[in-house]
Order: structure tokens, then sequence, then C-alpha cells
């Protein structure tokens, strides 16, 4: 017998919203329920679904919708960090699912923390661990026993070594690549098409092949 797929809300109704849609859609575990979006008027459609209202409209919806489960698509990681922490602080029951798309690859031993998204093409090798609402996007490559922290993100196409350790809420952009074994701080951002050869402190930006860190950065400076 077939399991009964579970209603979720996904929270944004941009680009990142997109994607995401697509995910759940894919592993045909879920029925979306509808967008919540504070900047989006009601019935504003992406992808063939409603926003239904904003996240302050979510104890009710959660009632006539029958679910307490969804997912933030928001693409800034200090941004995503913030609505979850609403999220939490005005409707604590909501639980987060974590969307895996099926071309995507998941070693052995691997874990996944709550509302994490892993995009199409993506691998995640053994050993490895990413946090909780961290983006592991397209075709992005996470190897043997590293660690993602909570809201950091792998741009596209981004790789890393084994045994790489990177910080909370840090960015590693799209097609940069991290050698084995290195270290990088929290809230640092690694530059598009970086060769990262050495540790990069917290609170840094760094580019370039090698690269090097070009300034510093404050939590929540936008990156996108």
């Amino acid at each position: 017998m077939c399991a009964e797929k579970q209603r979720v809300f996904v929270v944004g109704a941009s680009g990142q919203a997109r994607v995401v849609i697509d995910i759940l859609e894919k592993q045909n575990r879920y029925v979306i329920a509808g967008l919540l979006d504070s900047f989006k008027p009601v019935h504003t459609r992406l992808c063939g679904y409603e926003v239904k209202g904003s996240e302050n409209d979510l104890p009710s919806l959660t009632k006539e919708y029958e679910t307490a489960l969804g997912v933030v698509a928001i693409g800034d990681n200090v941004l995503r960090s913030e609505v979850v922490r609403r999220l939490r602080k005005s409707f604590p029951a909501f639980g987060f699912v974590t969307p895996i798309h099926p071309s995507a690859q998941i070693g052995r031993d691997v874990m996944l923390g709550d509302g994490t998204v892993v995009m199409a093409g993506a691998i995640i090798n053994p050993g490895a661990v990413i946090g909780a609402h961290c983006i592991v996007n397209t075709n992005a490559s996470v190897d043997h026993d590293s660690w993602l922290g909570d809201y950091g993100s792998m741009g596209p196409g981004a790789t890393t070594g084994g045994n790489v350790r990177i910080g909370e809420f840090t960015a590693v952009a799209q097609r940069a690549s991290i050698i084995h074994g290195l270290c990088i701080g929290e809230h640092a951002v690694i530059g598009a098409g970086a060769t990262v050869l050495t540790d990069i402190p917290s609170f840094v930006v760094a580019h370039g092949t090698p690269a090097r860190v070009s300034r510093k950065r404050t939590a929540g400076e936008a990156y996108l």
C-alpha cells in the first residue's frame, strides 16, 4: 500500500521557491498546499500554486489545510534563518521537511538537517554532515566526512574535498573549490570560481585562485 503523501507549505514565492517546488513534485512524497510570502499578494501564483498568506497566517492556514509542515525556500542564508526563527516563534509546532532531488546522490552515514534542500545532481559523500536549513545547489559536491554548518550553502557546481569544515551561514559560491581538510569560518563568502588552498577565517569574503581574503563582512550582509 502506498503511503499517504504529506501536505506541505513552501515559504517564499520567488526563484528559490520555483526550484524547491520542482524538487517536491519530483520526490512524489508531498502535496504542496500552497505558498507563504509576506511580500506577495494573496492569490499570486507560482508554478501553478497560490500564495495563501504570510507567515503570520500560518496558525490558521495549518488548520484549514491540515498540515504543519513546510520548507523555507529563500536563497540568502541569513534571511532564510530569520524566517525560520519567526516561524518557530509564532508556531512552535511547525515542522520542516528536507527536499532531495531524485537525481542527487546521498552516500551512507550522511546526516541531513531539517529544512535542508538538496538540488539536482548534487553529491554528498559518506560520512558528511549537512546542518539544518542548508542549500546544496545544482551539481554541488560535498566529499566524505565534511561538515556544512546550519544555514550554510554550496552554490551550483561548488565542491569540497574530504574532511572540510564549513561554518554556519557561510556561502560557497558557484564553482568554487575547497581542497581536502580545510576549515572555513562562519558567515564567510567564498567567491565564484575560487580555489581555496588554505583555511579561511570567519566574517570575510575570499576570491581568486588561490583564494585570498579581500575584505571583512558583517553577519547579514547581502551577497546574492
